[in-house]
């Protein structure tokens, strides 16, 4: 059995898997050795410079000649400067995160680059569904890591797919290939993973942050952030204690985001996963070794045929 579909003809790669942008974390180096083991490697724009951004691009064409694609978050900004970036370095793959990207499809798609947006409600699927320049769309949700919607992938996921026609990328929880499988079998076309690729050799996270996903259980996480209409999923600690009660005491979403600010940096950078953002998705449990890109590629591909080989018996 082939885990191969039309995403990877429509993407040029090997394998229908997908490494999550995320910020501080998905650098060149991870998006190059994604790609060279078959996947699509992505590249997390966040809220950085134009500068960084054309630097991360350049350095990720050094290191591979496979596809790659750049995650930009429409509330960066930096926005404008993004874009144009996006069009002088014909970067060939978009991803879309955080707003509407309509503003956006007429100007990337003159400068022939495939969109994909990420989703999280059947409604807003439906409206990237309309466009032709939209060539999928990515379904995350709330089980993921970092910023999340309030619906669950499992559920999210075969409602999208019913209501589109566009290749559909599920996201959010998953981490093996029983999860690959799962939304394989609820219509998706594709899986993208994030938590799981921190841990890879060729991230460049601060060892702590690896090893406080790789000692986590099923329990470890929380979603903070609730009370200021940005609900963000991370691994618990002094730093999420003190949101938490911050939140439980009414504080002003000023303060909060002011105590929030530089958070993820800290633990991504600095290896402080104490007082630091541990951003890391419900599946955080599943991850329990390092390993290299192409191992964990391989092992999602073959545990995946296997689950669906041995429902087909």
């Amino acid at each position: 059995m082939k885990i191969k579909n039309n995403i990877c003809q429509l993407l040029g790669i090997k394998y229908p898997i997908f490494q999550g942008g995320m910020a501080w974390v998905s650098d060149a180096y991870l998006a190059a050795a994604v790609s060279n083991a078959g996947g699509l490697g992505i590249i997390a724009g966040g809220n950085a410079p134009k500068e960084w951004i054309v630097e991360q691009i350049r350095l990720a064409k050094k290191l591979t000649d496979k596809p790659f694609a750049l995650n930009i978050m429409l509330l960066s900004p930096f926005i404008e400067d993004v874009i144009e970036a996006v069009i002088e370095e014909k970067v060939e793959i978009v991803v879309t995160g955080a707003g509407n990207p309509g503003k956006y499809f007429k100007i990337l798609n003159e400068a022939g680059v495939k969109i994909i947006p990420v989703v999280p409600s059947v409604a807003q699927a439906i409206r990237m569904d309309r466009n032709d320049c939209v060539l999928a769309m990515i379904v995350e949700g709330g089980e993921a890591g970092g910023h999340i919607g309030p619906n669950n992938t499992m559920s999210l996921l075969p409602q999208v797919v019913d209501n589109v026609n566009k290749p559909v990328i599920a996201a959010g929880g998953i981490a093996d290939g029983r999860g690959m499988a799962a939304a394989f079998c609820l219509g998706a076309s594709g899986v993208q993973l994030g938590t799981r690729f921190i841990v890879a050799d060729e991230c460049r996270a601060s060892q702590e942050y690896k090893d406080k996903i790789i000692q986590s259980k099923d329990t470890s996480t929380v979603v903070t952030g609730q009370t200021t209409g940005h609900p963000i999923r991370c691994i618990k600690n002094k730093f999420t204690r003190k949101f938490s009660k911050m939140e439980k005491e009414s504080v002003s979403i000023d303060e909060l985001e002011k105590f929030g600010s530089g958070s993820l940096r800290k633990a991504v950078l600095d290896g402080d996963v104490e007082y630091g953002s541990v951003m890391a998705g419900q599946c955080a449990g599943l991850v329990n070794k390092k390993e290299s890109c192409k191992k964990i590629i391989e092992s999602l591909n073959n545990e995946c045929k296997k689950v669906l080989g041995d429902l087909n018996e």
